[in-house]
C-alpha cells in the first residue's frame, strides 16, 4: 500500500501545470503560447502520436477532396 505522503499522479500533475501556469503569468506568457508549450510537451513524451495525429489529419484530409471529387477514387 502506498505511503500517505506519497501524492498521486494526478494530484502531482495538478500540482505541476499550477506551478507552470504560474511562471507564465510571472513572465508574462500569454495563454496561447502556454497551451502550445503544454501540449508540445505531452506529444514530445507520447513518441508516435504526433505521426499518427498527422497521418489521420491527411487521411481526412483526402477523404474531403475524394468527396468534392477533386481526386479520384482509389
Amino acid at each position: 500500500m502506498a505511503s500517505q505522503t506519497e501524492k498521486t499522479w494526478d494530484v502531482e500533475l495538478s500540482e505541476l501545470l499550477t506551478r507552470a501556469a504560474e511562471l507564465s503569468v510571472e513572465h508574462g506568457i500569454d495563454v496561447d503560447p502556454f497551451v502550445r508549450g503544454a501540449y508540445s510537451a505531452y506529444l514530445d513524451a507520447r513518441p508516435g502520436l504526433k505521426e499518427h495525429l498527422e497521418e489521420m489529419q491527411l487521411r481526412a484530409h483526402l477523404d474531403e477532396l475524394r468527396k468534392d471529387g477533386r481526386i479520384a477514387l482509389a
